[in-house]
């Protein structure tokens, strides 16, 4: 009978999953967690990211939604917005506590691949 070991990937979607079931709070949905992958990863690269921008990413929601969106992420601590010096613009930033989620993400990862 052949050996049913689960992949790297399957492994990992485990991990992922007791990540949000200890933290039953601050559970995304898909178009935050595009959200907050987009803020995140526009971070890293040293680009600012406006709510503009982000709300005009038609392929994740309409506007009114991917506002709702970003205001679920304010309020669950994972972005912060900073508005410009002219106070017309607002740049969106993760925080702490968003880097720390992918800091624990890569830690699933790492996990995953190392069980092969």
């Amino acid at each position: 009978m052949p050996s049913n070991k689960p992949s790297s990937y399957l492994r990992f979607l485990n991990l992922i999953d007791v990540l949000d079931r200890i933290n039953p709070g601050k559970k995304l949905d898909n178009i935050e967690e595009g959200l907050l992958n987009k803020i995140v990863l526009s971070y890293q690269a040293n680009e600012s990211t406006l709510v503009g921008d982000l709300i005009s990413l038609a392929d994740l929601g309409s506007q009114a939604t991917l506002h709702g969106r970003l205001k679920n992420l304010s309020a669950m601590g994972y972005i912060k917005m900073v508005a410009n010096d002219d106070g017309r613009k607002k740049e969106v930033l993760p925080t702490q506590l968003a880097l720390k989620r992918y800091e624990e993400i890569s830690k699933c990862l790492e996990r995953a691949v190392k069980a092969n």
